[in-house]
């Protein structure tokens, strides 16, 4: 091979060589940019993730402090004596139905089953009238017993036969005379017209039911011996 043969061969390899470091060039470049190009869209993809989130979270948190103001502005219109009645009342209620349902079915005189299923029917019929009229309100009362009222019903649940008779006959007594005073007092002295009326409507069914826990076998023997015993002192007493 001659001179001008090797000139020609050296020049097609550094020809070849030129254009395989170009083609090297491209494709590094092309890599670069699909790479900062995937980078890119990660970056938008988490950050509308994250905004997503921030958005979602302070909806929550808004949504939140819309209720707790819309309740605020509903108790607002309230009076402290009708915002602890409206409360009592549904706790109680509640306790009411629960205490009725468990006599009904651990009774051991059907005048305490009939007492305890009466309990169920009117209080439960009660409950909701007064959960609608604090719905309308914006007022959210509660669905549950509290610990306090949840201790009587576990008391009474763990009682049978005349034990539980006698227990449950003294304590609806209690509640009633309690209840009968508090629901007077807000028909009359009550400041939100909505719930006097419900007061003044509720009141008759519960005096009912004071005069019928009155008239149970535990109550009236309970009655007949505070009346003996006021008589043999009366007597003793006498010169």
């Amino acid at each position: 091979m001659n001179n001008q043969q090797l000139i020609k061969h050296a020049h097609v390899w550094f020809l070849a060589v030129l254009l395989a470091f170009g083609v090297l060039a491209i494709v590094v470049k092309a890599g670069i940019a699909i790479q900062d190009q995937n980078s890119n869209q990660n970056s938008n993809s988490n950050s509308t993730a994250n905004s997503n989130k921030t958005q979602n979270r302070n909806s929550n948190r808004s949504n939140r402090n819309s209720t707790a103001m819309g309740e605020q502005a509903a108790m607002g219109n309230m009076t402290s004596q009708d915002h602890e009645f409206i409360m009592d009342a549904a706790m109680g209620g509640l306790e009411e139905v629960e205490l009725g349902r468990i006599a009904a079915q651990k009774g051991m005189s059907d005048a305490v089953k009939q007492f305890g299923q009466r309990m169920v029917d009117d209080h439960s019929k009660a409950n909701s009238e007064l959960m609608s009229l604090a719905s309308s309100k914006g007022i959210t009362l509660p669905t549950a017993l509290d610990e306090k009222h949840q201790k009587d019903v576990t008391k009474l649940s763990a009682m049978s036969g005349a034990e539980f008779d006698r227990a449950y006959s003294k304590m609806m007594l209690s509640d009633h005379n309690k209840d009968v005073s508090e629901f007077e007092k807000q028909s009359t002295k009550g400041t939100d017209p909505d719930l006097k009326a419900f007061a003044s409507k509720t009141l008759p069914t519960l005096q009912e039911h004071l005069q019928m826990a009155k008239a149970l076998p535990d109550n009236q023997r309970g009655s007949s011996n505070n009346n003996s015993n006021r008589n043999s002192n009366s007597n003793s007493n006498r010169p």
